[in-house]
């Protein structure tokens, strides 16, 4: 079987297929077997039916022609599907020679190298030609009709041989590097940031869409939980709930627990009109300190889960009515503590009838607390997944609290990386560097731990927790994190490291978040064994470890 470009051709005609099937069978392994090459010059196109590179003989370019052919003696003329018409192969057979050897010799590759022999020829599989058949352009033995097609390699020989006598033979490197110039130079590679961000632009284009159709259903809807599972939409539900109720002249707060999420979304609502922009954005814990409640240590739990919202509650009796909030929104409130509800609604001017927007995923409640809102809501559930590929948002179906369609396109294949869970920040960073390799910009990778911190993690935080969150945006370093604190957040390309050696609790909840950070591509690194055990049997299988 010869070298062949490409390698399963489309051929424009059954005739052309049928001696291309046949010189794929008779060629050898050392030669070049070309089909529907097309080339371009400034002054003309060419597209050349089969080329026959014949180590050891010459470089033939056919023309073929099938149907019934035949020479009037002025004109060759073809008759195909009821009509006849005139034809010029051993014009189109002569030109793309020549147009086929400029381009090859006019290749930097090429340079240095003699020319080799280069011919061309007529071959017609219907047609029957007499033995004394001859033309000025055409000799007997440059035309091939269907009574020599069983030995066409044999024929192509001679009229290589015959053509060009003064030039030397191809070699097999001749040929390979033949090949190798058709493909073209300098190309562009698989380019995984623009893959990304068309499907990025596609999942928000129907985001957009469907957060329309919602947001209109709940518009005199005053109290409303969303339940979603991960990268249903949540969060861009929650911003754009914000901005509309602000757009109509409410006070409005958006809440959430996580420093990181607030820090994205206070990023994402400064872009709005200063009209648009909510009274209050930030952490639920912030919001107590900005009416003056007295600081804690960041290490005292006690406070931040129990003093500080009594003292808020205390406080927002005092709050004035500039203060207060026409409604709140809450994205991921399944991070929200029982304790926290009373001064999110005491913060409201109306706490009977003010606005309260929750958005939630009870399968990412990755801490032990089960607060539930203390008023009734009309709950809506998103039943699909936009922002993960397929391929990433089939692995963490099982574990989502809902079946959902996985909508959001395809993608590259999970990969995995088994290692203990002691190497698995190791062979996390080595998957790193190996995503920007393929092209991955540092911003688009982010590098998540389900156990001890990674250290570049510890030593940005030793900076403070702003510094620590600007660096997110940093567009020149790739991301360190950890699964607690990256809920509400994504990245392109996510490793992530099952780096808990033990079935720690909340453990299914911190492996769900890890899967479903990444929108395009996911590498998980880790023990099968221990991944198995916190996921099940499912997951394991959906990720291959089965």
């Amino acid at each position: 079987m010869p070298r062949c470009v490409p390698e399963n051709p489309q051929h424009a005609t059954g005739s052309e297929r049928q001696v291309w099937e046949l010189l794929s069978k008779q060629l050898g392994a050392d030669d070049l077997l070309i089909a529907g090459q097309r080339i371009t010059r400034r002054d003309k196109d060419f597209e050349l039916d089969v080329v026959a590179a014949v180590e050891g003989a010459g470089i033939v370019v056919l023309e073929v022609k099938g149907g019934s052919v035949w020479h009037d003696g002025e004109v060759w003329r073809q008759h195909r599907e009821g009509r006849d018409r005139i034809i010029r192969p051993v014009d189109q057979a002569r030109d793309g020679k020549y147009a086929l050897r400029g381009f090859v010799e006019s290749d930097p590759r090429w340079a240095g190298r003699s020319r080799v022999r280069w011919a061309h020829a007529v071959v017609l599989p219907h047609t029957a030609l007499d033995e004394d058949f001859s033309t000025p352009d055409a000799p007997r033995w440059s035309v091939i009709d269907r009574r020599q097609i069983p030995d066409l390699v044999g024929h192509l020989r001679d009229i290589a041989w015959r053509q060009e006598t003064h030039n030397r033979v191809p070699e097999s490197d001749d040929l390979e590097l033949i090949a190798e110039i058709l493909r073209g130079r300098g190309l562009p590679q698989r380019d995984v940031v623009a893959q990304a961000a068309e499907r990025d632009q596609l999942a928000t284009h129907r985001l957009t869409q469907e957060q329309a159709v919602i947001l209109g259903a709940i518009r005199f809807l005053p109290r409303v939980e969303v339940h979603g599972g991960a990268g249903s939409g949540k969060t861009f539900l929650a911003v754009e709930q914000t901005r509309r109720l602000q757009q109509e002249g409410k006070r409005v707060a958006l809440l959430c627990y996580s420093r990181g999420l607030a820090a994205y979304l206070q990023r994402h609502v400064s872009r709005f009109k200063r009209r648009e922009q909510p009274a209050y954005v930030g952490t639920f814990h912030d919001l107590g300190l900005s009416w003056g409640a007295a600081p804690g240590s960041e290490n005292d739990s006690d406070y931040w889960e129990n003093r500080l919202p009594a003292e808020m509650v205390e406080m927002a009796h005092d709050l004035t009515d500039g203060q207060r909030f026409d409604a709140v929104v809450v994205d991921e409130a399944q991070d929200f503590a029982d304790t926290w509800w009373q001064p999110v609604m005491a913060a409201l001017r109306d706490e009977e009838n003010g606005g309260l927007y929750v958005f939630s995923d009870a399968g990412q409640r990755v801490f032990a607390r089960y607060g539930e809102p203390p008023v009734p809501l009309v709950p809506l559930v998103l039943d699909h997944n936009l922002r993960n590929t397929r391929q990433i948002a089939d692995t963490f179906h099982p574990l989502a609290p809902i079946r959902m369609r996985l909508l959001g396109g395809d993608g590259a294949s999970v990969r995995v990386v088994p290692c203990a869970a002691g190497e698995a920040l190791n062979a996390a960073d080595d998957e790193v560097d190996q995503l920007l390799a393929e092209g991955w910009r540092p911003q688009d990778v982010a590098l998540l731990a389900t156990g001890n911190r990674h250290p570049e993690q510890r030593a940005r935080q030793d900076q403070g927790q702003d510094a620590y969150w600007q660096s997110f945006w940093d567009d020149e370093q790739v991301s360190y994190g950890h699964v607690l604190g990256f809920k509400g957040l994504e990245r392109p390309a996510v490793v992530l490291a099952v780096n808990d050696d033990k079935l720690v609790e909340r453990a299914r909840e911190k492996l769900y978040v890890g899967l479903s950070r990444a929108q395009d591509q996911l590498v998980v690194c880790g023990d099968p064994d221990h991944i198995r055990e916190i996921g099940g049997p499912e997951v394991a299988r959906r990720l291959g470890l089965d």
